[in-house]
C-alpha cells in the first residue's frame, strides 16, 4: 500500500509540473542563457541573431513543417496494402498534431481557433476549385467532402498558423499600417475573385496594383533577438507568398494533389502561382490582424 501511495503521489506530482510548465518561458530562458554565454560583442551578436531568426522562423512554421513531413513520409514510405486510405491517415495525423500541440502548450488556444477559420475557408474554395477543375486529389478515401479530403483544410490553416505564430513570436510592431477596414476589403475582393474569375472578368492585377498602393508605405518591425529590426510590408508579404510557393511543389511532388498536367509526370508548379498565393497570403494576413491588433512603432 505504502508502495502504491508513493507511486500516486510521484504521478500526482509530475502531472502537477506539467500542468505548470511554460514552453515559452522554457526556451526564453534557454535563449537568455545562452546570449550570456555567447554573445561577447558585435560580430557574436549577428552571428547569434542570425541563428535565432532561423530557430524563430522554424518554431513558427512547426504546424507546417509537420503537414509537409507527413506528406512526404506518407508518399514515400505508406504501405499499398493497408485498409486506411493515405488521404484518411493524412486528416487523421493533422488533428492528432492539433491536439497534442495544444494540449502542450506549443500552440496557443487564439491559434488553434485561427486555424479552424482558415480551415473552413480553405475547404469552401477547394470545393469550388476541384469541381471547376483547377487541381485534383488523384488518391481515394473515406474522410472527404465531395472530392475533397478533409486534410486539405489543414493546409490553408497552415498559412494561418504560421502568421498567427510569426506575429507573436517576432513581436511584430508597425509604422503606416492600413486601416483595417481598407484591408478587409481587399481581402473580400480577393476571395470572391477566388470564385469569380470563372465566370466574369478576373481582376487579379488590379487587386495587385490595390495591395501595392495599400502595403507599400508599411514597414514592418520584427525582433530576431534583443532590437526590433525593419522591413518593408509588402516584400515580407512577397517572401512569404515565396516559401508558401515552395511548399506547394513539395505538396504536389509528394501527389497530395495535382494540377492539370501533373497527372502522370510530376513538375514545378508554375510561377503563375506565386501571385495566386500572394493574394490568398493577404487574406491570411488580414484575417490574423484582426486578431492580433497591431502595435504601433518599434518599441
Amino acid at each position: 500500500m505504502r508502495t502504491l501511495f508513493a507511486l500516486e503521489l510521484g504521478l500526482e506530482k509530475r502531472m502537477k509540473l506539467m500542468s505548470q510548465w511554460n514552453p515559452r518561458e522554457y526556451l526564453h530562458s534557454q535563449r537568455a542563457s545562452l546570449h550570456n554565454r555567447y554573445v561577447h560583442g558585435a560580430i557574436s551578436q549577428f552571428i547569434f541573431e542570425f541563428i535565432s531568426f532561423g530557430i524563430k522562423q522554424a518554431w513558427a512554421c512547426l504546424f507546417g513543417g509537420l503537414m509537409l513531413a507527413i506528406l512526404l513520409g506518407t508518399y514515400l514510405y505508406y504501405p499499398a496494402n493497408v485498409t486506411l486510405a493515405r488521404y484518411d491517415f493524412i486528416t487523421l495525423m493533422a488533428v492528432f498534431i492539433q491536439i497534442i500541440l495544444v494540449l502542450t502548450r506549443l500552440e496557443t488556444l487564439e491559434e488553434a481557433r485561427i486555424i479552424l477559420v482558415f480551415h473552413i475557408v480553405g475547404t469552401v474554395m477547394e470545393l469550388f476549385k476541384t469541381h471547376a477543375g483547377s487541381w485534383i486529389y488523384p488518391e481515394a478515401g473515406l474522410l472527404k467532402v465531395g472530392d475533397v479530403p478533409l486534410f486539405s483544410g489543414f493546409m490553408y490553416a497552415c498559412v494561418g498558423s504560421y502568421l498567427a505564430r510569426v506575429w507573436r513570436i517576432f513581436d511584430f510592431r508597425f509604422n503606416r499600417f492600413p486601416s483595417l477596414k481598407w484591408q478587409s476589403l481587399l481581402a473580400i475582393l480577393v476571395y470572391v475573385n477566388f470564385f469569380t474569375h470563372h465566370y466574369i472578368w478576373d481582376i487579379r492585377n488590379l487587386l495587385f496594383i490595390g495591395a501595392f498602393v495599400l502595403y507599400s508605405p508599411s514597414v514592418i518591425w520584427f525582433k530576431p533577438d534583443e532590437k526590433h529590426r525593419p522591413m518593408p510590408l509588402i516584400i515580407g508579404m512577397f517572401l512569404v507568398s515565396l516559401f508558401i510557393w515552395f511548399a506547394e511543389n513539395i505538396g504536389t511532388f509528394a501527389r497530395a494533389w495535382s494540377y492539370p498536367g501533373q497527372e502522370v509526370t510530376w513538375h514545378m508548379v508554375t510561377f503563375a502561382k506565386l501571385g495566386s498565393w500572394f493574394l490568398l497570403m493577404l487574406i491570411s494576413f488580414v484575417l490574423v490582424a484582426w486578431v492580433h491588433r497591431p502595435i504601433s512603432g518599434r518599441d
